[in-house]
């Protein structure tokens, strides 16, 4: 049995988690915390990434596969949605997060382009599923409504466009790691994304606030960095190294559901039930989708 779609389970809880962290620096602009949590990540990672550098090395279009990475994942998709997780005024915590549904479809798209991987029926039939029942978890039944003026929708693009961008780097990650080890891709995905992230800052007029962050603000930005940012990459990457992303893409669900539980507990907010049975639909899809991965590769040792 692969312990693939297990770990990139584990990632996406921690990621769910992040938005508890991260609403903690709501002061600081979207793209500081970005930066910062990135920076911190990096400090921690450069012995590991020595280490490994000794034994590995990129080829020129693994460098450009990681180069995009950074840009999309580690920059654009980490900075739309911190955006929209600090506008939660407008829009619930939880719907923040549960639009990252959306990501199957830029993944498995990205994954048939740069990997080739073939995407069958069954795949096709449980990714359809999900991505229903993505949609009345975010909707009670089923209804789109708008407020706030406009706001709301605001910050909902937000979270879409951080779906597409993660989405759509997750094939290209795989493509790395189907030749190095997760730490090095880990440490290498940072080392390239904080001088994109200094270049948005400076670009943004953010300048300023890179002295102005407190210590309190340093130890959310560190509790970040070491746990739902950094480790969570490692975790996701170990598991993507052996899952094929059209399957990656929709055991990442754990990612908005763990979102749904959030709200509930910590900050009241209740959902429909139609919300909430469509929630147990999707961890049942989750659960379908896992063993796609094991019987595989029991096809594939099989005499």
């Amino acid at each position: 049995m692969s312990f693939g779609p297990l770990l990139i389970f584990i990632a996406a809880i921690l990621w769910g988690l992040d938005g508890i962290l991260r609403r903690s620096l709501y002061g600081l602009p979207p793209i500081t915390i970005v930066f910062f949590e990135h920076l911190i990540g990096l400090i921690i990672l450069a012995p590991f990434l020595f280490k490994a550098w000794k034994g590995e090395a990129l080829q020129q279009k693994e460098w450009y596969a990681l180069g995009v990475v950074a840009l999309l994942s580690g920059v654009l998709g980490t900075l739309f949605f911190t955006t929209a997780l600090l506008k939660v005024n407008f829009i619930p915590f939880s719907v923040v997060f549960l639009i990252q549904k959306l990501q199957p479809i830029f993944a498995v798209a990205m994954a048939a382009i740069v990997l080739r991987e073939r995407v069958t029926n069954q795949y096709i039939l449980w990714a359809a599923l999900a991505l229903v029942a993505g949609y009345f978890v975010t909707f009670p039944m089923g209804v789109v409504t708008f407020s706030e003026g406009g706001a709301h929708v605001t910050a909902a693009l937000f979270a879409f466009l951080a779906a597409v961008a993660w989405g759509s780097s997750t094939a290209l990650s795989r493509y790395t790691l189907l030749s190095h080890s997760n730490t090095f891709i880990t440490g290498v995905r940072f080392l390239l994304t904080v001088p994109i992230a200094l270049v948005f800052v400076i670009a943004l007029g953010a300048k300023d606030s890179l002295t102005a962050v407190t210590g309190t603000q340093y130890m959310y930005l560190g509790l970040i960095a070491v746990s739902t940012g950094m480790l969570a990459l490692w975790i996701y990457y170990r598991g993507l190294r052996t899952t094929p992303v059209r399957i990656s893409a929709v055991v990442e669900l754990a990612f908005p559901m763990t979102a749904v539980f959030i709200d509930y507990f910590l900050y009241g907010v209740a959902l429909h039930w139609s919300q909430y049975l469509a929630a147990l639909v999707l961890l049942g899809v989750m659960y379908k989708v896992s063993g796609l991965v094991a019987q595989k590769e029991s096809v594939t040792v099989s005499p």
